[in-house]
């Protein structure tokens, strides 16, 4: 899905993420995007600013059905004022909003570890599966041969199925451990770009965005379930122990580290799409019909109508989008440009494919520019 920006309208130097600028003048750009993305150069070092008396604009995806219009404004004794009483909207970075056959285009994939540093950070997400799965009591047998003749509870006692508060337990501790990684590598990548006192290839935003879809994951969990003192001592336990370690690892390896994540995610995945076919088999009723949270629905995009299936399709797709983005990033060197600073594959891609080749990375680089330059694409302003 291409992402947007909030203008119409490009400066005589076409601004791209603050990594990447394409000078108009200078007609296609494949050579000077190879050496960008080689290298980590800005093609274009300069910066823009808008007038101070310009007004906001709409956010990248456009004004949001629920936010303020100039009827909702607050009235004061002296008139009208622009402030709204309520504040909604572009309120988060940039976030996915699916086509219902993106949702679907989602497989179980994995990527098979080829090197050293590819088995070790495989192992340790086995290692921290088994740890997830005995702290959020997570069981998941192969249904028996004759699961159609027993009934819901039967199979929820023997272990083969769920209930409700064990699924939701388990999103709850999965989501508040998986928005880690994206902060602890975007907060090193800014450290790192201050020391070096240069721009830092793209990085920064993508992993930022990360980090917020998960946790906006874990605010809609929350909206149906509280955790007790128990649940919640162990969270900050188990992230105070994970966010060290991988603090430590990401400046040792980076690309280790987003081995790892890629492999988490593929773990999200598999998650998230037996939660689907409990739901579709009826094996979870209480969800059935269960609405979508308000937060959901106003951060994805939802209809009214929205369900939590729809929710939990979404929220695997938001997993898909991290798996192929993290094993892509791992196949780069750090000083490459991220190739999707300015835009991203569809879920036909993303949800199809484990990743980019760092070939295959460059090349998108050089038609995205290509994009820009035909008019045909205008990245997002930052």
């Amino acid at each position: 899905m291409f992402r947007t920006t909030v203008s119409r309208t490009l400066p005589a130097a076409r601004t791209l993420h603050p990594s990447l600028y394409v000078v108009a003048s200078r007609g296609p750009s494949y050579v000077l995007a190879q050496r960008a993305f080689t290298t980590g150069t800005p093609l274009f070092n300069s910066l823009t600013t808008k007038p101070t008396n310009e007004k906001a604009s709409v956010g990248v995806e456009g004004l949001h059905k629920r936010d303020k219009t100039a009827e909702d404004s607050v009235t004061k004794e002296n008139g009208t004022s622009d402030v709204p009483s309520v504040i909604k909207g572009d309120w988060v970075l940039f976030h996915p909003v699916y086509k219902p056959d993106e949702l679907r285009s989602v497989e179980v994939l994995h990527r098979e570890a080829k090197t050293f540093s590819d088995k070790i950070a495989y192992s340790f997400v086995r290692l921290l599966r088994l740890g997830f799965d005995v702290v959020s009591g997570y069981k998941h047998k192969p249904l028996p041969p004759n699961y159609k003749e027993m009934s819901i509870a039967e199979l929820r006692k023997a272990g083969y199925i769920m209930d409700e508060h064990q699924w939701l337990r388990r999103f709850i501790f999965l989501e508040s451990i998986a928005g880690v990684p994206g902060m602890v590598a975007a907060t090193l990548r800014h450290l790192r770009s201050l020391r070096l006192m240069r721009r830092d290839s793209g990085w920064i935003h993508t992993l930022l965005e990360e980090a917020e879809n998960e946790r906006m994951h874990l605010m809609t969990f929350m909206t149906m379930r509280r955790p007790g003192y128990l649940f919640r001592a162990m969270l900050i336990g188990a992230q105070g122990i994970f966010y060290n370690i991988f603090f430590g690892c990401y400046m040792v390896s980076p690309r280790t580290c987003h081995r790892f994540v890629g492999h988490l995610e593929e773990e999200a995945v598999i998650t998230y799409t037996k939660c689907i076919e409990e739901i579709e088999s009826g094996h979870l009723p209480e969800w059935a019909d269960y609405p979508a949270p308000e937060i959901a629905k106003n951060y994805w995009r939802l209809d009214d109508s929205a369900t939590l299936l729809d929710v939990i399709y979404a929220v695997r797709s938001d997993e898909s989008t991290h798996r192929f983005v993290n094993h892509t990033l791992s196949n780069l060197k750090k000083s490459d440009i991220n190739p999707f600073a300015f835009r991203e594959p569809d879920m036909t891609v993303k949800g199809k494919r484990i990743a980019f080749t760092r070939d295959e990375a460059e090349r998108y680089v050089q038609e995205s520019h290509k994009l820009i330059e035909d008019g045909k694409f205008h990245p997002r302003q930052s």
